[in-house]
């Protein structure tokens, strides 16, 4: 895909990582629509940095915790942009919970937005979409049993298998791919040395930037070819080294 002129939605777009990917996008001439919770006043600065791109940039506010709010949040984006070519899932909340520790208010706090609601804006954009290419946000964790934080880890390890399910589902008209970063950016509040200190090891010893995602994110959207796959960026985390 050529991505000059098409039209992405990002949840979670304002802050972070999905910052980086909207920012990936204006440059390669695509129209991005920027969903945001709390961030309204980062969302409208975004805005206007993408407007400034040359591209055509809209914001969206949703909370994704309710099947409506993910359907309203896609008919927004469709409202003001026309049919979508783009849909990446990057918005999720991340808590520590230990098994005895959830509850069910702590389950339903992490499934929903990391879960459910990327799986709800996929089915409607498939609705409202021809063709189309969908990018979930994941975590180098799914190939392992983090115990620290039980509930987030299962509901990124669930939309890992919807990613390849939902790529043969929708096959051959919409292509639905996964990234899955490693220790990015420290929690709000924190500096660069939680990182160092809570990261783990990692064996190629770099750090992984925002630019870095998104530049994967950029890769599966140019190739057609790709499908179902999931791409690490975690400097090799994933292969067990913690």
């Amino acid at each position: 895909m050529d991505l000059k002129g098409k039209k992405a939605l990002v949840t979670g777009g304002s802050v972070r990582i999905g910052r980086a990917i909207c920012e990936m996008l204006a440059d390669a001439g695509a129209d991005v629509c920027v969903h945001y919770n709390h961030s309204y006043d980062k969302a409208c600065a975004l805005r206007d940095q993408l407007e400034a791109r040359g591209v055509e940039a809209h914001i969206a506010e949703a909370n994704l915790m309710t099947e409506t709010a993910c359907t309203e949040l896609m008919e927004k984006a469709v409202a003001m942009m026309g049919p979508l070519d783009i849909l990446i899932n990057n918005a999720s909340v991340f808590n520590k919970e230990t098994l005895d520790q959830a509850d069910m208010d702590v389950w339903m706090g992490e499934m929903w937005p990391n879960f459910f609601a990327p799986v709800q804006l996929l089915r409607a954009f498939a609705q409202h979409s021809e063709k189309g290419k969908v990018v979930n946000l994941l975590d180098r964790r799914i190939t392992s049993q983090d115990t620290a934080c039980v509930p987030y880890l299962i509901s990124k390890k669930a939309l890992a298998e919807v990613t390849r399910l939902a790529a043969l589902h929708y096959a051959p008209r919409i292509t639905v791919n996964g990234v899955a970063p490693g220790a990015v950016l420290p929690p709000p509040g924190k500096d660069e040395q939680y990182i160092k200190d809570h990261a783990g090891p990692v064996p190629l010893e770099l750090r992984v930037a925002p630019e870095d995602i998104a530049g994967a994110v950029r890769f599966v959207l140019e190739n057609d070819t790709i499908t179902g796959q999931i791409v690490f960026v975690d400097g090799g985390q994933h292969l067990g080294a913690m």
